[in-house]
């Protein structure tokens, strides 16, 4: 069983494509309930489907497979919840962790995420100078979230 354990912040407006090449994602969702959420994605030309537990403190089960890409995208335009989640995702080393840079796009243009996987809850971190405000247990940025309410409709 794996085990996600991640932090999430808002950042401070940078040119990300200096720090590292972006990678395109569409992702939505199949199934959205307060246990277990199942999402599909495609990233850098892959499918994946991917089931994830209901999140305590900031650690839940993950379980992500690869799947056709035909398949994912069929799923993406047919069965999942819209609007889907557009963004272009940076993966940015620093200081012994990697980030993923989340710049979103479509219905959620504006907000940029910045995340960090972990090896545990107390693991000690450096947070680069473009992090600015932890949201980690605020639900409003959770992707599955930001299909229902989107980013524009916070104005």
């Amino acid at each position: 069983m794996a085990k996600e354990i991640e932090r999430k912040f808002l950042t401070r407006h940078r040119d990300w494509s200096a720090m590292a090449p972006g990678i395109e994602v569409r992702q939505g969702y199949l199934s959205v309930t307060p246990g277990c959420t199942v999402r599909v994605r495609t990233a850098g030309g892959r499918g994946y489907i991917t089931v994830k537990s209901a999140t305590v403190g900031i650690t839940r089960d993950e379980y992500e497979y690869e799947i056709p890409l035909a398949d994912c995208n069929a799923m993406l335009d047919r069965l999942c919840q819209h609007p889907l989640i557009e963004k272009v995702r940076y993966v940015i080393p620093y200081a012994g962790h990697t980030w993923e840079v989340d710049e979103f796009s479509g219905v959620n243009r504006g907000l940029t995420i910045a995340e960090i996987e972990l090896d545990s809850e107390t693991e000690k971190i450096e947070l680069p100078d473009w992090v600015e405000t932890e949201v980690t247990g605020d639900s409003r940025y959770y992707n599955a979230n930001l299909v229902r309410h989107p980013y524009f409709t916070w104005k």
